[in-house]
């Protein structure tokens, strides 16, 4: 997660081997991806997408983790065919079922997983989610099999499978591995602390 670092830092991390950067602020992107003279490179968006923002996150990112509603998910496919794009997307599940949180209860991902499948312009890949905070990063694991059981129960009626599950953090990206994460998002373990 490149989030408030700036371009040249994105650069650096680039040099080094580093080809997947998230960004959780539409505006933020619009600014740094522009900036980053590095080639080749694949932008995630992995924080809630507003519908106003729906076009520019289609222009600018090549992937949105985060889609939370039916009403972001048809403003993306508007926008993509509008300007012709296609853009892969995850499903994001409120695994906790936090009132704080965004994203879909567990029991109702597999409406949202049709609706995707019927949208022109969107590719559905895989499911991400934000577990509970805990200080003992053990205690997310629960939360992490939760979400391999969730994939694996709607791959069971699917002829194109969902390959991706896009879950961990720095604090217990080892455990979300562990459990079957494809994608895990570093931020302060590859780039160190954030200002506050």
């Amino acid at each position: 997660m490149s989030k408030t670092f700036p371009a040249g830092i994105v650069e650096e991390a680039s040099a080094a081997g580093q080809v997947l950067f998230g960004e959780n602020r539409v505006q933020e992107a619009i600014s740094k991806i522009p900036a980053v003279r590095s080639e080749g490179l694949v932008w995630h968006l992995v924080g809630h997408l507003q519908s106003n923002k729906a076009h520019k996150a289609v222009e600018f990112f090549d992937v949105i983790q985060t889609i939370d509603s039916e009403k972001i998910a048809r403003k993306l496919s508007n926008s993509c065919q509008e300007i012709g794009k296609r853009i892969q997307v995850f499903v994001q599940v409120n695994i906790g079922e936090e009132p704080q949180k965004t994203g879909f209860s567990p029991l109702r991902v597999g409406d949202i997983v049709s609706t995707l499948d019927s949208l022109p312009g969107l590719e559905l890949v895989g499911l991400m989610s934000i577990p509970p905070f805990h200080d003992d990063p053990e205690q997310t694991r629960p939360y992490f099999k939760k979400m391999f059981s969730l994939i694996s129960e709607i791959n069971q009626n699917r002829q194109r499978p969902l390959t991706e599950l896009s879950m961990g953090m720095s604090a217990d990206f080892q455990i979300a591995i562990e459990e079957g994460a494809t994608l895990i998002r570093l931020g302060t373990a590859i780039f160190g602390p954030r200002e506050k």
